[in-house]
């Protein structure tokens, strides 16, 4: 149904719900899970996107968990709403207690390979990039996205 609403006014209710969420999560103090997806190609290299709304840097794909969702199903969920892709070898690689505006989140973070070509949404995200493990300390990702790969070993530098 939503795709329904032209793209650039979905964008700006994508930002609107972005800034309220986060009002709500720092009065609410609501418990969160949510996934993210590190995606890698036959040739090794990571998948990271820029949103349509929150900070314009680089991060890992994913969303929040729906209740009662197990996380592989979100997983993949996410990943055929906004990248319009399936996973191959979807596995678990760690949870992390976060905290995410202000409230206790729960991060599962998951590996897959995507063999089919990607195809962002252009609504929630607005581009896609391969970036090989040595390019990722050349960009901006992100602070959540920075914590996780620094965790995962796959960000090396302080940047």
């Amino acid at each position: 149904m939503l795709h329904l609403i032209p793209a650039p006014l979905h964008r700006l209710g994508l930002r609107v719900a972005h800034r309220l969420r986060r009002y709500f999560r720092k009065i609410i103090k609501p418990d969160l899970s949510g996934v993210a997806v590190l995606l890698r190609d036959d040739q090794g290299r990571v998948l990271l996107v820029r949103h349509s709304y929150g900070p314009k840097d680089w991060a890992m794909p994913g969303g929040g968990l729906g209740r009662g969702e197990d996380p592989a199903d979100c997983a993949r969920r996410e990943m055929r709403e906004e990248l319009n892709c399936e996973l191959e070898a979807l596995e678990l690689l760690a949870s992390f207690d976060e905290h995410l505006s202000g409230a206790q989140h729960t991060g599962y973070i998951y590996t897959a390979l995507v063999r089919d070509e990607v195809r962002i949404d252009g609504r929630e995200i607005v581009e896609a990039r391969w970036f090989a493990a040595h390019e990722l300390t050349t960009i901006t990702c992100t602070r959540m996205t920075f914590k996780r790969l620094k965790k995962l070993g796959l960000y090396n530098s302080e940047s």
